[in-house]
């Protein structure tokens, strides 16, 4: 564990060359994070990642994101108490439950639909970026010792889930965004 936290560490450092922020602009990376019964992502017709009970996150990376935004919000999401307890109350985490969690890169979510009826897409991270600091947020669930699985970054991916309850939260990591 301390190994992985090392490397998100100098994954960290060897990436904020790649981050160009957009100043004015209220991007941020953004997570919709689904507590499921089960999930599996498909890429030409191969199953490249599966989970049972857990969560699926669906990550956007928007230029100007960090490393740090990364970590952050990897911590925030594991963290997040959306599993019933013994009582049905949302009071347990995702490693209270020994459950996993499927990560999807999902630049999309950074679609600005505001103006005309194509979405416009600026906000999102360059790939090499994106993919990245997608590394990042993955490496840092895995040194909290959760189950990851992927899905395969600029692939088309079919993803299948069952939503549990349903249960589906959206998260940023700046200021202004849904998440208060």
């Amino acid at each position: 564990m301390v190994d992985a936290r090392r490397d998100v560490a100098a994954a960290g450092d060897s990436l904020r060359s790649l981050a160009v922020p957009l100043k004015g602009h209220g991007a941020s990376m953004r997570a919709c994070v689904q507590r499921v019964s089960r999930a599996k992502v498909t890429v030409a017709s191969e199953v490249v990642g599966q989970i049972d009970r857990g969560s699926l996150v669906l990550l956007g990376v928007a230029e100007g994101d960090t490393p740090d935004d990364a970590r952050q919000l990897a911590e925030k999401i594991t963290g997040l108490r959306i599993f019933e307890d013994p009582q049905r109350k949302m009071n347990l985490a995702l490693h209270d439950v020994s459950g996993a969690m499927l990560v999807v890169s999902q630049f999309t979510l950074l679609g600005d639909c505001r103006k005309g009826r194509r979405p416009s897409f600026t906000a999102a991270a360059r790939p090499e970026l994106a993919e990245e600091l997608y590394r990042v947020f993955v490496t840092a669930v895995m040194a909290q010792g959760i189950v990851v699985a992927t899905g395969q970054f600029r692939a088309h991916m079919e993803v299948e889930l069952v939503n549990d309850g349903p249960v589906t939260l959206w998260l940023d990591t700046r200021e202004g965004s849904p998440e208060r």
